[in-house]
């Protein structure tokens, strides 16, 4: 289970990876209106929503007590990120704001998770 559980951890920081490198990489083309929500951002999202339920799903299932405040509070982050993905993938070209509440989103959550 630990093999698991290393597996997971380490696709859930691959996922913040391609959402962050994502919004950033997209950060110079804003100037120039071609700044878009690529997939990468929106298939890491998604996977950091998959590997986020299996880690808390399997502390559960091992007899943990994860805290359920902070595992709330971090979902409701990744759905505010997701949801702001899903709104503007389809579009032409997006704000900086947009991008960087993706990216300022996504620091959040990980802040969320190392200090709390």
């Amino acid at each position: 289970m630990e093999i698991l559980k290393g597996v997971l951890v380490v696709l859930h920081i691959v996922g913040f990876g391609v959402v962050m490198g994502g919004a950033l990489a997209q950060l110079p083309n804003v100037k120039a209106g071609t700044a878009k929500v690529s997939k990468g951002i929106l298939h890491g999202s998604l996977l950091l929503l998959v590997t986020g339920l299996a880690l808390v799903g399997m502390l559960y299932a091992l007899g943990g007590a994860p805290n359920n405040a902070k595992i709330g509070v971090k979902t409701v982050v990744l759905l505010a990120i997701i949801v702001l993905v899903l709104v503007n993938r389809k579009k032409p070209s997006v704000s900086g704001g947009v991008l960087g509440a993706i990216a300022g989103l996504s620091v959040v959550n990980v802040c969320l998770a190392v200090l709390w």
